[in-house]
């Protein structure tokens, strides 16, 4: 498997979407996004993401240099039409807009309708954290990515609906940022990918029978991804379900349903918290930090070397991956050498 350095694969990422007609600024954001990602471990939303943004551009269903329309706005509200723009870009401006609207008022929301694939939720919390910010943030897929299906059900009726939520500390963040499926339809598309199983407990097929083979997902009729919770699945089930219904519904996009005629993309809601404004940014930061520490200072069980916060193996990923490089799958490699025929951009060196 080829390790790539991120600064490398940042470089041609960028150089990818900026030789498919990308500006230049964008091409940045979008490039910095998936790469970040890869380096926290999350090779679902990394470049793996690059055929799937550029296939949309080129069938007209996801576009650069698209500006955020206004639906609505108050000094707490900003609601947008995101115009199928790139989603890590038009992500980054609703968020930008509403740091300002949170600074001064102490609480600030905003929604994005037809917005593209946003990436990894934990970014924004991540870069809220910074701000001295909560951030809770969800997407759903539009009405599209009908992944999941219900307890007792074989059609997927949702998507896999992430819920994020984000808090700094004196030291680092503590980032919550999980599917409200058993697992990102990303992580399956990777084990499909290399050819890899994926764990028991992740799949089940079009009969409603558990399988460990990625391929049911995109054969027809499609498997689905179970939702989190296991033999209490109905929890994960019923978070989707109501945040599915918070994304499309109060974005001006859609929910979940068979009849959407859109392209694929996310609905979007932030939702940010200053802790200046609450009980105040030293009452807030001492309080998180004695929690983390005392979480962490559990006393382990055999076998185990430590405990782990909500966003620790993410930094612990990047730090390795930082050092090491940034693996790449066999397909994926291939797909990327491609793009660098194509569009006569140099492949990064691979270790």
């Amino acid at each position: 498997m080829p390790t790539v350095s991120h600064r490398d694969l940042i470089a041609f990422t960028q150089s990818v979407f900026e030789a498919s007609g990308v500006p230049p600024g964008e091409a940045a954001i979008v490039a910095s996004s998936l790469v970040e990602a890869n380096l926290r471990g999350h090779d679902s939303h990394g470049v793996i993401r690059i055929k799937q943004y550029l296939d949309a551009m080129r069938d007209g269903r996801l576009h650069s240099g698209k500006q955020l329309e206004l639906l609505d706005e108050t000094p707490a509200l900003l609601a947008a039409d995101a115009g199928w723009g790139l989603g890590q870009v038009q992500a980054h401006r609703l968020l930008d807009r509403l740091l300002d609207k949170a600074r001064s008022l102490g609480v600030a929301a905003g929604t994005l309708s037809r917005c593209g694939h946003i990436g990894r939720l934990g970014e924004y919390a991540e870069r809220a954290a910074a701000e001295q910010m909560v951030l809770i943030a969800t997407v759903n897929s539009h009405g599209f990515g009908r992944r999941v299906a219900p307890p007792g059900g074989t059609e997927g009726r949702i998507s896999t609906n992430p819920l994020c939520i984000g808090a700094p500390t004196a030291v680092d963040p503590i980032i919550l940022d999980i599917g409200t499926s058993v697992c990102a339809e990303g992580k399956v598309r990777v084990a499909f990918q290399k050819g890899e199983p994926v764990p028991a407990g992740w799949l089940q097929d079009a009969q409603g029978r558990p399988t460990t083979d990625p391929g049911v997902l995109y054969r027809e009729p499609p498997g689905t991804i179970l939702p989190l919770g296991g033999d209490q699945a109905y929890k994960g089930f019923g978070l989707g379900l109501i945040l599915d219904a918070l994304a499309g519904g109060l974005s001006k996009g859609h929910c979940s349903r068979a009849d959407v005629n859109v392209p694929a993309g996310n609905a979007v809601v932030f939702i940010l918290l200053s802790i200046r404004r609450f009980g105040g940014q030293e009452h807030f930061l001492n309080e998180a930090s004695l929690l983390a520490n005392f979480v962490r200072g559990c006393p382990k069980a055999e076998g185990v070397n430590a405990i782990l916060l909500p966003g620790d193996p993410e930094r612990q990923t990047r730090e390795k991956r930082l050092a090491a490089g940034i693996p790449i799958p066999d397909a994926l490699w291939q797909q990327l050498a491609e793009y660098s025929r194509k569009l006569e951009v140099p492949l990064p060196a691979a270790k």
